[in-house]
């Protein structure tokens, strides 16, 4: 019976996990448990149901381990980590090739949404305190929050911006119609997650355009 067409929503792979993100990786993990330094490779997908055989392919063809898979009504969104990235490298590939796609088949990263709020009032800092599963924002700190679509995308986003800024992670979501990510620090250092993250979306979507030329 034929499966019918997939499409590869997002294929996102991370070279070396930063603290913060695998901590945060942890307090949503319902599977194996990343940790600081490890590769990751988040993989979204349509129709849902495709990433029951996807995971099963990817763990029984190289040393990976998931930590999550998450089916909604569209689309399924698996992540997969390891001590080498040559591992989940190997695993992509794997993927890719039961779904008959290549990496050039995945929707580019689209920014939605990239703003700094500045001196946040102390209800909204109870409120996003509310939403968090990361550090606690407080009142009359300074918030960068973007969204993008594919939502999966929005996990680089986190990675990079503690690469380069000097900022708490507050939360982010890589599941569902949008990515969101909120962190928190100084003006400068929100500036600095801003920049950082637009680049890296930017720089993905361009090597999208061009590897379709």
């Amino acid at each position: 019976m034929s499966r019918g067409k997939a499409e590869l929503r997002a294929y996102a792979l991370i070279d070396r996990m930063q603290p913060q993100y695998t901590a945060f990786i942890g307090t949503v993990s319902k599977g194996s448990v990343p940790t600081p330094g490890m590769a990751q490779l988040l993989i979204e997908v349509g129709p849902a149901s495709r990433t029951f055989e996807l995971l099963d392919t990817a763990v029984k063809s190289s040393n990976v381990l998931p930590a999550f898979l998450i089916v909604e009504r569209e689309y399924g969104t698996l992540e997969l980590h390891s001590e080498s990235v040559a591992e989940v490298s190997t695993a992509g590939q794997r993927i890719l090739e039961e779904l008959g796609l290549d990496e050039q088949s995945r929707i580019p990263p689209s920014i939605v949404t990239s703003q700094i709020i500045t001196n946040v009032s102390p209800y909204l800092a109870q409120l996003l305190g509310r939403l968090r599963q990361g550090s606690m924002i407080i009142s009359h700190e300074n918030l960068f929050l973007m969204e993008v679509i594919p939502a999966a995308y929005i996990a680089i986003a986190a990675n990079e911006v503690e690469k380069a800024s000097d900022v708490k992670l507050i939360h982010f979501d890589p599941i569902g119609a949008y990515g969101r990510l909120f962190v928190s620090g100084s003006v400068e250092s929100a500036k600095t997650a801003q920049r950082a993250a637009e680049e890296k979306m930017v720089e993905m979507a361009e090597k999208s355009m061009r590897e379709e030329m």
